[in-house]
């Protein structure tokens, strides 16, 4: 089940901006439908298949597997219709709402796994990490301010994973492997 802790959603956004979501069982916004404004681990007991949505207001994570793993995708304010046009094979199988962030950025990323290898900080995008750093691969890293979107490919194309504040010893736990990870963008994109 997905629950919100209104005191602790409120603290996310500016004052008086309502921020939510709207699943579809099917594509072109049929079907039953579910809303929600929080994260939610398993949409199976809302609906039986999610194949569009509407976000009303706010940034979202969508997953095609349960408990945020597997291939992701950003939302924003919108209509997405199909997400098989947005490159998922599956319908939707989890959320997750992107706090808005006030403040600095900054980021630690590391080219093995548990911090190993080569580390390097940022504070701003970087659109290509081999090029910018000669940086082969990205396998892990400490997220010490707001969110992040790293792709597989340069200039913030290809698969991507929201890596929240914290520390992420390894992407596989995130449920992707077999990546590579070379672009890194920061969210700040007005959702709200």
């Amino acid at each position: 089940m997905c629950f919100v802790d209104l005191e602790k959603a409120y603290d996310r956004v500016p004052q008086g901006i309502l921020w939510g979501i709207i699943f579809y069982e099917d594509r072109n916004f049929q079907g039953r439908s579910y809303e929600t404004s929080s994260d939610c681990a398993d949409m199976s007991s809302y609906l039986s298949r999610c194949h569009s949505c509407r976000v009303e207001s706010g940034c979202f994570m969508v997953y095609d597997r349960t408990n945020y793993m597997g291939n992701q995708f950003f939302v924003r304010r919108g209509e997405y219709s199909d997400y098989q046009r947005m490159g998922m094979s599956d319908c939707i199988r989890s959320c997750r709402m992107i706090p808005m962030h006030r403040g600095q950025f900054k980021v630690r990323i590391y080219e093995r796994e548990n911090f190993g290898g080569q580390m390097i900080e940022l504070i701003d995008d970087c659109d290509n990490m081999l090029d910018r750093y000669h940086m082969s691969d990205c396998l892990s890293c400490n997220v010490m301010e707001g969110h992040w979107l790293m792709y597989e490919q340069p200039q913030y194309r290809g698969r991507m994973i929201y890596l929240r504040p914290g520390e992420h010893r390894s992407f596989r736990d995130l449920g992707i492997s077999g990546m590579r990870h070379v672009s890194l963008r920061r969210i700040m994109d007005p959702c709200y």
